[in-house]
């Protein structure tokens, strides 16, 4: 007998970076992650496959079935494959995507539920188990599992505040990759005190300029350049920021400036796609 599960999650945008204080904020966009599992007691052993290509690294996707199935008790293998909208190492949290969709989809094979912040703190533990994150990205996990925006303490792995946003949504995703697990810690941890400025402004709600203030400080510790950013300024959109550790650069823009930011953004000579999306208030969901 073989026990089938299918689920997705979401992209998200960063509007604080929690690698420099632990609490981070970060809203989730209308890209997705789908996992599919496949269960059986003919075997121990999990196997994963991402987007179809045989040399991706699955040890996310691995681990997270591995966990849920140890939660329960169940000695099952079988696969697991995720297909996915999200630019992959880019800052778009494709990672807690994907570790999201397929804890998820394994609920969804075995037929057992899970209290939601229980399922996201597994597919946490599954990235830190991977070495694919250095805070453990509970932010982006909080964001792409029940979209909107939210705010965490990620050293608690706490839910803060979580708040429905509608808002169309820019993507700048340079042709260039970045890892997470590559960062400069130290030199985040320098503009700390700043951060927490911005923190405190999106506690209140102001998200734009949490963002906004969110991004200079990021690009200038992690050394990325701030054209994108001026570049959406110059043209008005006042919610822009580098998205998580890069290099990809996200923007809330109200309806009348897309057009405006997307063809500036298409003209500022540096090699990427300009994504068109939207903030999702819906979340992760079984498909």
């Amino acid at each position: 007998m073989t026990l089938t599960g299918n689920s997705y999650a979401l992209g998200a945008g960063t509007i604080i970076n929690a690698i420099a204080t632990l609490k981070g904020s970060a809203f989730g966009v209308d890209l997705k992650t789908y996992a599919k599992v496949e269960l059986s007691e003919d075997s121990d052993i999990i196997h994963g496959e991402i987007d179809g290509n045989p040399d991706a690294d699955t040890a996310l996707i691995e681990r997270a079935v591995e966990l849920v199935l140890q939660h329960y008790g169940y000695d099952y293998g079988g696969n697991v494959a995720t297909k996915s909208e999200i630019p992959i190492a880019s800052g778009l949290k494709s990672s807690s995507a994907a570790a999201n969709a397929t804890v998820l989809a394994t609920l969804d094979a075995i037929g057992e539920s899970m209290e939601p912040l229980d399922a996201v703190r597994i597919g946490v533990q599954a990235a830190k188990d991977s070495a694919v994150t250095i805070t453990g990205a509970f932010d982006d996990a909080c964001a792409s599992f029940f979209g909107g925006i939210v705010l965490t303490d990620n050293e608690k792995m706490e839910l803060i505040k979580r708040t429905e946003c509608n808002s169309d949504v820019l993507i700048f995703a340079p042709d260039e990759k970045g890892f997470s697990s590559h960062t400069d810690v130290s030199r985040s941890k320098l503009v700390a005190d700043w951060v927490n400025i911005a923190y405190e402004l999106a506690l209140d709600g102001d998200y734009g300029h949490a963002m906004t203030l969110n991004g200079f400080l990021y690009c200038g510790a992690l050394g990325f350049d701030t054209e994108l950013m001026m570049r959406a300024l110059e043209v008005g959109v006042e919610d822009v920021s580098l998205s998580g550790t890069g290099p990809a650069f996200t923007a809330l823009v109200e309806n009348n400036k897309v057009d405006e930011l997307k063809q500036t953004w298409e003209n500022c000579n540096i090699s990427g796609n300009v994504i068109k999306t939207k903030i999702n208030n819906k979340g992760a969901d079984y498909k």
